[in-house]
């Protein structure tokens, strides 16, 4: 961490970045709700620039390794934060089938009441905690970290087995992924 707390101020270089979101709710157990989330990590990449290196969506957070290829990387980082909210926010109120809809509402318009930069309801948490990855070593350190996240919290045995993550990526030579990957070699 440099002076003055976890800012992106090298707008170029590769981050890892982690949103959680807020009481740690596992939202991301429901596929609708995961498909909105890599729906708008695809907009960033098509419409923003966003360059992907290595991903890994947990039931209650998400790991990226990311940058930007000529536009702000916290814009975009902004910009996707605040539109997943909406968009999971209104999938999980509308969803009929969802039967911790009542839990989840309230905890999230309480969240909203508690900060002063929400409205209504609060859906990620204010913190990401963007770490810039100064070197090779660092870098490979932290996809290897969220790569085995979901080992680690019991889900598979192998980190190429999780489907919601770039590790098949990096696993398997031929197979791809949910999402577009700029290998770290």
């Amino acid at each position: 961490m440099g002076t003055g707390g976890y800012k992106i101020r090298n707008q170029g270089a590769i981050h890892f970045i982690t949103f959680s979101v807020v009481e740690w709710i596992d939202v991301f157990t429901r596929p609708l709700y995961c498909d909105i989330l890599l729906d708008s990590i695809r907009y960033c990449q098509s419409k923003k620039d966003l360059v992907l290196h290595g991903w890994c969506l947990m039931t209650n957070h998400i790991h990226l390794l990311a940058a930007a290829k000529q536009n702000n990387l916290s814009d975009i980082l902004r910009d996707f934060k605040k539109y997943t909210s909406k968009q999971l926010l209104t999938a999980i109120e509308n969803n009929a089938a969802e039967s911790r809809k009542e839990w989840m509402m309230k905890i999230f318009t309480g969240q909203g009441h508690n900060n002063l930069r929400n409205e209504n309801r609060q859906f990620w948490r204010q913190d990401n905690h963007p770490e810039e990855c100064y070197s090779h070593w660092f870098t490979m350190q932290k996809l290897n970290y969220m790569h085995l996240n979901p080992v680690v919290a019991g889900i598979v045995s192998l980190p190429e087995h999780y489907r919601l993550s770039s590790a098949q990526d990096y696993f398997y030579e031929k197979k791809r992924g949910l999402l577009d990957i700029a290998f770290i070699s």
